[in-house]
């Protein structure tokens, strides 16, 4: 109710301001889908030797970015950045939380505004299913604490150990749903609440917010999907996972064009951040808990036909926090005028209006320590101590990669997007602009050893450390 009343004051503040924005004749459904640690190089359409034609079908269709990045590499900070538009430094959520003492009263903000609340204000209806992982117990975090009207899922990360059984419960708003489910059971009750709310009678626009837990562990795909890809061994469990994600993308698909509002609806889809030790970033290096692009580029794809023309491969550099301030053009929502909004409005981009991308930079944290910046073309690495890491990254191994660095790294990601050839003795103006880059994001959302000017406290004592 707090965050409703805070939406509901800025907008009236800003019509008042600035006038009505300018709506679309027809306010979109918007869907989004967000996966859970699938690499940059799991779908077909990315490289993967392993199609997963639904997924594909829907990049054809549509709009398919090969530099899409997020605002964090591991779970709980990048759905914060997702959902609110903004850095998690600077929103107050740099560290993903977990069911330990410690993170009792850890959440996103209640003073933070999210894609929710704000189409909520503008007449949408905002349901979410699937993994929430920002506080569901936190006074104020819960999803219906944060814009959304309907929530279906496990709160946080399904764990196996016998002794947790509320991390494998669905709740359906505040109430258990099923407790103790088999993992196996959990995509499937998804997709239908997901497919069934669609074919379902509506008098609003809607917002769908359908966080996977694909392709996260348990890698534990459902019987029909067992040997689906046809690989064997471990890589083959894996593989069969990501075509049962393909699948559910599919029947979400399907169940729009079923309804007949396919022109009048949105579909997006991303992972939450690079792949931990199952999936493949190829041709990208890292993955999940390092600041290297497989730990930050992602899948993005937008179809919405009629508006989104098909087949379009993108190479401008967007991020997931785009997503709030787009959805708000989208829906004739004015954004609040009393905090800074790290996203940027792509809709021209996705229209085909323009291919220049919105930003000039990015900054990549890993917890608290800011250890890179880019433009679009360069990528400025600066020297990091294990000391320096949070828990998720203390040392190097498997797709853990220069977690530490003794010296600076310049990488030309257009000719190497892998990252392997340090340029930065060719480029020394390049990289005294980066530098500069980076003390401005230091001094304005923080750094491991500087709370920065514009950066919501966190409220955690040692926040690098998981205990």
């Amino acid at each position: 109710m707090k965050r409703l009343m805070i939406a509901t004051a800025l907008m009236a503040a800003a019509l008042m301001s600035t006038g009505l924005a300018a709506e679309p004749a027809s306010k979109p459904n918007i869907i989004l889908i967000f996966a859970d640690d699938l690499g940059y190089g799991d779908l077909g359409c990315y490289g993967s030797p392993v199609k997963t034609p639904k997924i594909d079908a829907l990049a054809k269709e549509g709009f398919r970015s090969t530099d899409c990045l997020v605002a964090a590499n591991v779970c709980g900070p990048s759905r914060a950045a997702l959902l609110t538009g903004r850095y998690p430094m600077r929103m107050g959520h740099p560290i993903s939380r977990h069911p330990l003492p410690k993170y009792e009263k850890y959440g996103i903000s209640p003073e933070e505004l999210t894609i929710a609340e704000l189409l909520k204000s503008g007449g949408y209806h905002t349901r979410m299913v699937g993994k929430w992982h920002l506080g569901f117990y936190v006074e104020g975090s819960h999803p219906l604490d944060a814009g959304f009207d309907e929530y279906f899922g496990l709160h946080g990360n399904y764990i196996t150990e016998k002794s947790r059984v509320d991390e494998r419960t669905i709740y359906r708003n505040r109430e258990v749903f099923q407790k103790d489910v088999d993992f196996t059971e959990v995509t499937k009750l998804y997709t239908n609440e997901v497919v069934d709310f669609i074919k379902g009678e509506h008098d609003k626009p809607f917002f769908i917010y359908f966080a996977h837990h694909i392709a996260h562990t348990p890698i534990e795909p459902s019987a029909s999907f067992k040997g689906a890809s046809g690989v064997k061994g471990r890589a083959g469990v894996y593989s069969d996972f990501v075509l049962e994600l393909d699948d559910s993308v599919g029947s979400v698909h399907a169940a729009v064009e079923e309804a007949g509002i396919a022109d009048n609806t949105l579909i997006v889809f991303l992972s939450d951040n690079g792949p931990a030790r199952d999936g493949s970033a190829k041709p990208l290096s890292g993955g999940k808990y390092v600041t290297m692009e497989g730990g930050h580029r992602v899948p993005g794809i937008f179809c919405w036909p009629e508006t989104i023309p098909a087949g379009q491969v993108s190479e401008a550099m967007i991020t997931s926090m785009d997503l709030l301030p787009t959805f708000c053009h989208l829906a004739g929502v004015e954004l609040p005028s009393d905090r800074k909004i790290d996203g940027k409005d792509i809709s021209g981009l996705l229209t085909g209006k323009t291919q220049a991308s919105p930003h000039e930079f990015f900054f990549y944290y890993n917890g608290l320590n800011l250890q890179a910046v880019r433009n679009e073309r360069w990528k400025l690495h600066f020297p990091r101590t294990a000391k320096d890491q949070p828990y998720w990254a203390k040392q190097d191994s498997g797709k853990r990669v220069h977690t530490t660095l003794k010296k600076p790294l310049l990488f030309d990601l257009d000719a190497d997007a892998g990252e392997k050839k340090n340029v930065i003795a060719q480029h020394p103006e390049v990289v005294g602009e980066l530098k500069k880059q980076a003390d401005r994001a230091r001094k304005e959302i923080g750094d491991i050893d500087v709370v920065g000017s514009d950066q919501r406290p966190h409220g955690l004592i040692d926040p690098q450390e998981k205990q």
